[in-house]
C-alpha cells in the first residue's frame, strides 16, 4: 500500500476546483509588467568556478538552483535548466550555460515539482553526483536510471565526505501525475561542514518549524524562497511571502539572508521584481542590518 505524506500538524494546503476557478478570474484582471526582470551579473566567475576545489562558494543559477563548494565537493540544488515550466517559457536565463558548469558530486533535492526536480537537466550534468532525495522518491530515481541515491525521512541525517547532510522539514505538497499527490515527501536541506553549515529551505509556506529548525541548528546561510506567493489566499500554505520569510529568517537565527525563488517562472501572480521589492521594504522597515541580507544577480557568486 503506497504512503502518503503529510506537513506537520496535519497542515492542509489542498484546494477545490472552485478555489482554482476563483485564482482564474483573479488573474485575468490582473495586469503585470513582465518586461523587468532579475538581471544577469556581469563579470561571471565560470573557469574560477570549474577549477575551484578549496575555496567556499554559493552561486545562484536562478530560481531554486544553487551550486554550492564546500569542502572539495561540488553541490547543486533542485537543478533546473528547463526553458519552459508547463505553459510558461522562463523569464531569465539560468546564470551558468549548464554546458559550462563543473563537475558534480552531489545533487539535494527538496521535493517532487516540476519546477525543482527535471530530469532532462540531471541527464546533462557533467560528473557522476550523488543524489540525495525526500522519502518516498528512490523508486522514482530508480526507475530514470539513477542508482546512487539516497532518501532521507525528516531530521534524518547522512554523511558524505566531510559534510552532513540533514533532511528537516517544510511546508509544502508534491505531484508530478494525476495519481501520485504526496507518495513523497518534501522538505529542506542543511549542508554542514566544519566552517559553514548552509540550509536549503526549498519550497515552503511560513510554518512552526522554522523555531524548531532554529532551536536544533547554528546557521550561517539561510538560502530561502520569497517568491509565488500571490494571491495569498491560496498560496499562503505553500508558498511563504516576502515578509513571512524575513520573519522566518529571524526565527531561525542565523548570520545572512539569500533570497531565491523568484524571478525564473511565473508560478504565481507576483513578479520577481516584486517579490524583491517586498524583501527589501520589509527588511527597511524592521532596522535590520544590511550586511545580513545578501541580494544577488542571476550567476553571481559569493565566497566564504
Amino acid at each position: 500500500m503506497r504512503k502518503n505524506y503529510s506537513n506537520l500538524n496535519g497542515k492542509n494546503n489542498q484546494k477545490t476546483y472552485k478555489d482554482l476557478r476563483r485564482w482564474q478570474k483573479e488573474r485575468k484582471s490582473k495586469v503585470k509588467d513582465l518586461s523587468i526582470q532579475i538581471e544577469q551579473f556581469p563579470n561571471k566567475m565560470i573557469e574560477a568556478l570549474q577549477n575551484n576545489r578549496s575555496k567556499i562558494t554559493y552561486t545562484w543559477i536562478g530560481h531554486s538552483t544553487f551550486l554550492l563548494q564546500i569542502e572539495g565537493l561540488n553541490i547543486l540544488t533542485d537543478p533546473v535548466w528547463a526553458k519552459r515550466m508547463g505553459m510558461q517559457k522562463r523569464l531569465t536565463q539560468p546564470g551558468i550555460p549548464l554546458s559550462d558548469m563543473p563537475e558534480i558530486d552531489i545533487v539535494v533535492i527538496s521535493h517532487g515539482h516540476y519546477d525543482h526536480l527535471d530530469f532532462s537537466t540531471l541527464k546533462k550534468l557533467s560528473g557522476d553526483p550523488h543524489y540525495f532525495v525526500p522519502v518516498g522518491m528512490k523508486a522514482l530515481f530508480n526507475r530514470k536510471g539513477y542508482d546512487k541515491v539516497t532518501e532521507l525521512c525528516w531530521w534524518d541525517k547522512v554523511i558524505h565526505g566531510n559534510l552532513t547532510l540533514h533532511f528537516v522539514p517544510a511546508q509544502h505538497w508534491t505531484r508530478r501525475t494525476l495519481t501520485d499527490m504526496n507518495s513523497s515527501h518534501w522538505g529542506g536541506w542543511m549542508i554542514q561542514s566544519q566552517e559553514k553549515t548552509f540550509y536549503f529551505v526549498g519550497d515552503t509556506g511560513y510554518f512552526e518549524g522554522f523555531k524548531l529548525i532554529g532551536e536544533k541548528f547554528s546557521i550561517d546561510t539561510v538560502l530561502m524562497p520569497i517568491g509565488a506567493y500571490e494571491p495569498e489566499w491560496f498560496m499562503a500554505e505553500s508558498h511563504i511571502n516576502p515578509e513571512d520569510s524575513i520573519r522566518a529568517f529571524l526565527e531561525l537565527g542565523a548570520t545572512e539572508f539569500v533570497p531565491m525563488h523568484y524571478g525564473a517562472y511565473r508560478l504565481a501572480d507576483d513578479t520577481g521584481p516584486e517579490a524583491l521589492e517586498r524583501l527589501c521594504r520589509e527588511w527597511t522597515r524592521l532596522n535590520l542590518p544590511k550586511e545580513q541580507l545578501r541580494v544577488m544577480l542571476i550567476g553571481e557568486t559569493e565566497i566564504k
